[in-house]
């Protein structure tokens, strides 16, 4: 049998591009040569369209593609190399989009993919761009009655033109502490923890740099931090669940890819029926957004027991500390395996929306 052409796209113009490049290494080194021709595609973070062969020896040797890809003949530039490529006469049987945030995970590379009429891996255009939008998400998760800890959506417009006022509303609202998170960014980007109102205003600031959109989060009593995996399409499986103990204050960027201080305990030490709700409420999640192919859903369970639904990411980590091909490990599924059945979803769910009709 021939073997599948498979495109890992990673890089991109988004805050969490080192960590894209990361992931991109895991999920190529986990990718059976036996099975797939490999293809990697990098974006710049100035949004320029890359493909060589070498990517994909600088990416196992552990370089910065978004420095080296820079050098590239600017002939590669002008070409979405997602597309067929003429000169080859080759197409991509499948696309596995590893670009974390904004202009990967958000929608807008899912609709190109849907417009190229190609498989890729992972939720589509609309579950995407809500899942990433963390305000939206929440609504959806409201209307689907999952617990949730209150919050407040605003716009960096409105916290321009009147910041004073805002961070009274807040106050009044969510109180102290609070986190302050981009709308449309993951890997703990831009996020900050305020314990008053001098730190509220500076939190906003930050995370306004970041984003158009800003979520202010009620913090959990004494929360831990809980995580599971969903697998599939429309009957998904979810793994054990593990936990996330903080070498900061909270599960900061810093803690997760600069210092490691954190600790990944797998299995995490819940009771059963904390579990059985936790991964009840992690199927829920996934279908709320009407996900697909992956997710890993995050919780809290506070001090008093309470397990609230934090938010659910569409294209987790792959890197070696990630949680997600860790907990499938842990499950009984290694990450050679993982990325097989992640590739067999991907088929599937474009030949599923290859059945509706598209003529009347």
């Amino acid at each position: 049998m021939s073997k599948i052409r498979i495109g890992v796209v990673f890089g991109g113009r988004s805050g969490e591009h080192e960590v894209s490049v990361m992931s991109a290494k895991s999920i190529i080194c986990a990718l059976d040569p036996q099975k797939y021709e490999v293809v990697p595609i990098g974006l710049t973070k100035q949004g320029r369209w890359v493909l060589m062969q070498e990517s994909l020896d600088l990416i196992r040797a552990g370089q910065l593609p978004s420095l080296a890809l820079e050098q590239l003949d600017p002939e590669y530039s002008s070409q979405i190399t997602l597309l067929p490529d003429p000169t080859k006469n080759k197409t991509l049987d499948v696309i596995f989009p590893v670009m974390h945030g904004t202009y990967g995970e958000d929608g807008t590379l899912q609709g190109l993919l849907e417009l190229a009429n190609i498989p890729y891996v992972g939720a589509g255009v609309a579950s995407s761009a809500v899942s990433m939008d963390k305000g939206m998400m929440r609504t959806l998760f409201a209307a689907a009655k999952l617990p949730l800890l209150p919050w407040v959506t605003l716009s960096r417009y409105q916290w321009e033109q009147d910041p004073h006022q805002i961070v009274k509303e807040i106050q009044e609202k969510l109180g102290y502490p609070c986190f302050v998170k981009p709308a449309n960014l993951g890997s703990s980007v831009g996020v900050s923890k305020a314990n008053s109102g001098a730190e509220l205003n500076k939190a906003l600031c930050v995370a306004a740099e970041f984003d158009r959109r800003i979520i202010v989060e009620q913090a959990a009593h004494k929360p831990r931090e809980i995580e599971c995996s969903v697998l599939g399409n429309d009957n998904p499986m979810v793994s054990i669940a593990g936990e996330v103990i903080p070498g900061n204050d909270f599960y900061d960027y810093e803690d997760k890819y600069i210092n490691e201080n954190s600790k990944l305990c797998i299995p995490a030490d819940i009771t059963a029926k904390q579990l059985s709700i936790i991964q009840d409420l992690a199927i829920r999640a996934y279908q709320a957004v009407d996900c697909a192919g992956m997710a890993r859903v995050d919780f809290f369970l506070d001090g008093h027991q309470q397990i609230l639904l934090n938010e659910i990411n569409t294209i987790p980590g792959f890197t070696r500390i990630s949680m997600y091909p860790k907990l499938w490990e842990a499950s009984g599924v290694p990450i050679h395996q993982l990325v097989d059945k992640l590739v067999e979803y991907a088929i599937e769910r474009h030949q599923d929306r290859s059945r509706s009709r598209t003529t009347i």
